[in-house]
């Protein structure tokens, strides 16, 4: 009989949940990039109520392709394989079918530790900011531990007593953003920070070389979530640092290169309606006196993804 079942009827292929244990089921490595390969290390810390792990059976999320689980000593291997809800581009080749479940069936001691291996690919169904997340179900010598909760919009998964184990999609550290050309203008590395839960603004930063005979001003532009975008700068007030909006925009001299940057002139998101998250990134314009509207993307950095300025107003 086949170890595994439909897709759809995965809550009914689990067994009840045992107490909950010390340790959550996890990967060594929790991010990856968009459209790469990845090694899933899954590490299995003990068993179910002190009784050893038989099974090992992990459920491969829509969007996640070119999966090839490790064999392991002593362990018995299966997989079962499935149509895609929608076909993949992967190297040129469309892929509309692949691995859906992975199943290794050994003995592992609750007093032990081990790990279980697969390749995969995460496809561009996945951008930076998402969190995919593989079901997992450890089935004992006596019952069974499921690792298939998956945390709401907003919620800690931290505060969940069976989460999956999950992969944060990043961009990749090594990316250069590609500079943008409009009219004389060069716009490079439009940037933000991730915002905590409940902030109602966000800083955008941004270099800009103007490389025409005239001078040109940025006076705004628009930001998704946001009621308006506004320019501000940083001042010296005594031993006081102050920030205020740039009254008609920030100029931009022929041949001089602007910084918009923390602790200095930067970009003021107000009236945010949900934070910003670390690897998202994020579509907005810039507008320009002569320029006009200029579409760009924001990528969104950790919060302290910047060396700040000693006087930096944090947003």
């Amino acid at each position: 009989m086949s170890p595994f079942r439909p897709r759809g009827a995965l809550a009914a292929a689990l067994f009840a949940v045992s107490t909950p244990a010390f340790a959550h089921v996890s990967f060594e490595t929790a991010q990856a990039t968009p459209n790469s390969t990845y090694k899933a290390v899954l590490r299995i810390p003990h068993g179910c109520d002190g009784k050893p792990t038989l099974k090992v059976r992990v459920r491969i999320p829509e969007g996640v392709v070119a999966v090839k689980p490790m064999p392991k000593a002593g362990w018995k291997l299966e997989i079962a394989k499935g149509a895609y809800v929608r076909a993949y581009q992967v190297n040129g080749e469309t892929v509309s079918e692949g691995v859906t479940d992975i199943v290794w069936t050994g003995s592992l001691d609750d007093a032990f530790y081990d790990e279980f291996v697969f390749q995969a690919r995460f496809t561009e169904a996945y951008q930076p900011g998402a969190v995919v997340y593989f079901p997992v179900v450890q089935e004992c010598e006596k019952g069974t531990q499921e690792w298939v909760q998956v945390p709401a919009a907003g919620e800690d998964p931290h505060g969940l007593a069976a989460p999956a184990p999950g992969v944060k999609i990043v961009a990749a550290a090594n990316a250069s953003p590609v500079a943008q050309k409009v009219g004389a203008l060069t716009i490079d590395q439009p940037w933000s920070r991730a915002t905590p839960g409940g902030a109602k603004v966000g800083g955008g930063y941004v270099r800009i070389t103007n490389a025409g005979p005239e001078a040109d001003r940025l006076t705004g532009g628009t930001f998704p979530g946001a009621s308006r975008v506004e320019v501000h700068e940083m001042s010296m007030d005594g031993d006081v640092m102050r920030m205020k909006p740039i009254q008609g925009g920030l100029e931009i001299k022929p041949g001089a290169t602007v910084e918009l940057k923390p602790g200095g002139n930067h970009l003021m998101f107000m009236d945010l309606k949900e934070p910003l998250k670390e690897g998202q990134t994020v579509k907005g314009t810039l507008t320009f006196e002569k320029a006009g509207k200029v579409e760009v993307e924001y990528a969104v950095r950790g919060m302290g993804g910047e060396a700040p300025g000693a006087g930096e107003h944090k947003h």
